[in-house]
């Protein structure tokens, strides 16, 4: 189906109610693979990072890594889950050439957490609870490389590679019960889920969760139903969407394509979906297998995972500080508005701002710069903020540079332009395009004696006691010196020569 032939968004949403389900994968930060003493280091070459056991190989047996046992009970003690007293591993059974062993060592129906939640904030300060179903341990796939078709799929290629590098990786899956009730912002609660729980997953240091990187992936279960009715569509399931703004695009494509199958009296297939992200559009994968398809089983070479309540406990006390509290005591100490700070969280700008402020700038200048100048690029270009070529080092200098004197916000706006635009430091910029702050007096008198002799009747103003007049002036000398004059300087020295 074609974009052309999609239902408009409003139109879908009058007849239907979406239903969504989310499930997130996140790559594990650890040394080694989940069940072997593989490196996880990035960017090494082909399959120089795999053993006996990864690639399943028979005789090699598995050993479960206890610091991804650890992040995973972390991770559901930070989603309010109940964590198991007893769990253990499962084969889940497919054929896939990124499968070495033809089957994924995961969890089935025995996970580590289970029954969490998640408050998340909408871009207008609503909170929603998402429901958390479960979070389990699993291992990742190799990755897959399909060569000479136009797309970089499979279908159209004439061959394929296989790294097994990524093969084993600790992943912890991180599923939602049936997000019901969102109506039309359905889309923005699942943008506003992923973002609230890579930002729960940073702060507790077992991932980066970098989405660009494939070290966080979420796949967008979504299905219609006609208003008043309480069964479940059928769903599709749209797999490996690697950015906030995808998700949302996705769960928005779908639900319009959803509406235009069940009004032209056609059945949702169940299935796996490619999302594309130079239209936001997605199209068909492979028919999606039910669970009993999977012929889960006892993984017999893995003891069963008993936490016990002791070390739980050990690791509930340990959690660090949650976002959602730090942006409270943040919004406090930053002296702002429940809106501001929501504009700076909907804008991706908290941890950027900070990261300013780290490197030297006050807190007032991290964010004005942030969510001024640098916003306003990254919305123009729709790209994050995070991903806008300047560093907060850089941002905290030009800060500095303002603060001394050597610019004004004009000529602080220029730097801050032209380090985006792959110039150079803030410093360098300033140099080649000579953009400093202009305040030794006699560069500004000769300047000054002009604006008041073209400008004689505010000259008389001035004279006769009324200094406001004296504005009009000092934006004439900003004028002539292309607004590298240090306005203050100009206000004195237009005062003491009309005293």
């Amino acid at each position: 189906m074609s974009v052309i032939d999609l239902v408009p968004y409003d139109d879908a949403l009058e007849s239907y109610d979406p239903v969504m389900g989310l499930e997130v994968h996140v790559e594990l930060g650890t040394a080694t693979k989940m069940f072997c003493g593989c490196s996880t280091e990035l960017g090494a070459e082909p399959n120089s990072q795999v053993c006996p056991t990864c690639l399943g190989l028979p005789g090699s047996l598995p050993v479960v890594n206890a610091v991804g046992v650890e992040s995973a009970v972390k991770i559901g003690l930070a989603l309010n889950c109940e964590i198991a007293e007893w769990c253990r591993f499962a084969r889940k059974n497919y054929f896939y050439p990124d499968m070495p062993k033809n089957f994924q060592t995961s969890q089935y129906d025995e996970p580590i957490a289970y029954n969490g939640y998640l408050d998340v904030t909408l871009e207008d300060g609503e909170v929603f609870r998402v429901q958390i179903e479960r979070a389990h341990m699993e291992e990742d796939t190799g990755k897959s490389s399909h060569i000479g078709g136009a797309t970089g799929r499979i279908h159209g290629a004439s061959h394929s590679l296989l790294d097994y590098n990524r093969a084993g990786i600790p992943l912890i899956e991180i599923v939602t019960k049936p997000i019901e009730g969102a109506g039309s912002r359905a889309p923005e609660v699942a943008k506003a889920y992923v973002a609230e729980l890579r930002e729960v997953i940073k702060a507790l240091g077992v991932s980066e969760a970098r989405m660009d990187k494939g070290q966080m992936r979420c796949d967008v279960n979504l299905s219609l139903r006609p208003h008043g009715r309480e069964e479940f569509g059928t769903r599709s399931e749209t797999k490996n969407v690697n950015s906030l703004r995808s998700v949302e695009r996705a769960a928005r494509f779908e639900i319009r394509r959803h509406a235009a199958v069940l009004n032209d009296g056609g059945s949702i297939v169940q299935e796996t979906r490619h999302f594309h992200e130079e239209d936001g559009s997605t199209t068909a994968g492979r028919i999606k297998d039910n669970a009993e398809d999977y012929r889960y089983f006892p993984e017999p070479d893995l003891v069963p995972v008993a936490p016990s309540r002791e070390w739980v406990q050990e690791l509930r006390a340990a959690l660090p500080e949650m976002p959602r509290v730090r942006r409270d005591r943040l919004q406090k100490e930053w002296g702002i508005s429940d809106l501001e700070m929501q504009s700076a969280l909907n804008a991706g700008a908290i941890e950027p701002i900070l990261d300013t402020i780290a490197a030297g700038a006050p807190a007032d200048q991290a964010r004005k710069w942030w969510m001024g100048e640098l916003a306003r690029r990254a919305n123009e270009s729709g790209t994050e903020l995070s991903a806008q070529p300047i560093t907060p080092a850089q941002v905290a200098r030009v800060c500095a540079l303002v603060a001394a004197g050597s610019l004004n916000d004009k000529l602080a706006r220029q730097v801050i332009e032209a380090v985006l635009d792959g110039e150079g430091e803030p410093d360098e910029v300033v140099a080649k395009r000579g953009l400093a702050v202009v305040s030794d007096d006699s560069a500004l008198g000769t300047a000054v004696d002009e604006a008041i002799a073209a400008n004689p009747a505010i000259a008389d103003k001035i004279r006769d006691g009324k200094l406001a007049a004296a504005g009009a002036l000092v934006g004439a000398v900003m004028k002539a010196t292309r607004g590298q004059a240090d306005a203050a300087r100009v206000k004195e020295l237009i005062l003491e020569r009309l005293a």
